[in-house]
């Protein structure tokens, strides 16, 4: 479906007509927003909820990470909700180090590993953040991982990523990958963020720097020691199995291949378990995304050599001028942006 997401050919006009009702029926829930006749729920605190309007991994937890480290910078205190998709919790729940990934889901988990933030995580945005400011008094800002039709909450600002397929063939679910249609132009309080070579939509946006931060023993990634460029460098020269669960994983091999390693490319379903270890027991080396880490313990790896890689994900000043001028001061009415 991704590849026939990317053309108007014979599969997605067949489903076209499901778009159009798809597409009315994500109207008529915006409208009764809009009137009214639904709530949207504004917290005591900034809400900034950073989505994607395609299907399919486009970097949005990168920008996460990103986004927490840049509120961060300036002062604020930030904590983040999640829906924890793949997770089993039906039910709030805090993610702590101890987690496991197919409860509260693999990305919450890696954010709140990689940030130290507060993570909660529920289907209910509202629910997982009246959890959050509950549990932790000194948060005065949080951000919401996906959630961008979630409208129920309340945002004072968004920010949308595309990678490199911006807008595919430019229609609606099942047609296309479009959860919503592009708006013409950007919503107030709305920020445009590519993952991708070169902005890949007519939205005006930054282009986030995304490079591999280096190589770290999984053993050590779980103690939360960091990742070196050396350990990388180190695996040029041997054969590496190259394991990745992501909706585009050659996105990972490619970079590998970048910074001169032999790989051979194991790509896996995104948000795979992993509950089985899908390369032969005699390999000796792998290395895997931070993704993928949050569901291996160390003492299942065997004799093989486990390796976690780290990207490092970049936005530019203006960028984070930006998103901070769209913030309110402590005080000031908030939760204005429009999705």
């Amino acid at each position: 479906m991704q590849q026939a997401w990317l053309h108007r050919g014979a599969v997605a006009i067949a489903l076209a007509p499901l778009a159009i009702v798809f597409g009315a029926l994500t109207a008529v829930r915006r409208l009764l927003y809009r009137r009214g006749w639904r709530t949207t729920t504004t917290l005591r605190v900034p809400v900034v909820v950073v989505g994607n309007l395609i299907v399919g991994g486009a970097g949005k937890t990168p920008t996460v990470i990103a986004v927490v480290a840049a509120l961060r910078r300036h002062g604020f205190t930030p904590g983040i909700v999640s829906r924890g998709y793949g997770g089993q919790a039906r039910q709030v729940c805090e993610v702590t180090r101890d987690s496991r990934a197919a409860v509260c889901g693999d990305e919450p988990l890696l954010l709140h590993l990689r940030t130290g933030a507060p993570v909660v995580v529920a289907r209910d945005r509202v629910a997982a953040a009246s959890r959050l400011l509950c549990r932790h008094a000194d948060i005065d800002i949080v951000v919401s991982d996906d959630g961008l039709q979630h409208l129920r909450l309340g945002r004072d600002a968004q920010v949308l990523v595309f990678d490199e397929r911006g807008a595919g063939n430019g229609w609606l679910l099942p047609a296309g990958p479009l959860r919503e249609t592009v708006p013409r132009t950007l919503p107030p309080g709305t920020l445009v963020v590519y993952n991708a070579a070169a902005p890949s939509t007519p939205l005006p946006g930054v282009l986030a720097r995304r490079a591999l931060g280096g190589a770290v023993a999984l053993a050590d990634w779980w103690q939360g020691r960091p990742a070196t460029a050396a350990a990388l460098d180190a695996l040029r020269g041997r054969t590496v199995v190259a394991a990745a669960g992501l909706a585009r994983p050659e996105r990972f091999f490619e970079m590998l291949r970048d910074r001169g390693l032999q790989i051979v490319a194991l790509p896996r379903p995104d948000h795979d378990d992993f509950a089985t270890l899908p390369w032969p027991a005699n390999t000796a080396d792998v290395i895997v995304t931070e993704k993928d880490a949050v569901k291996l313990a160390p003492d299942r790896a065997g004799a093989t050599r486990v390796w976690v890689a780290t990207l490092d994900f970049t936005l530019d000043a203006a960028f984070e001028a930006a998103l901070i001028a769209l913030l309110p001061r402590p005080g000031l009415p908030h939760g204005n942006a429009t999705s």
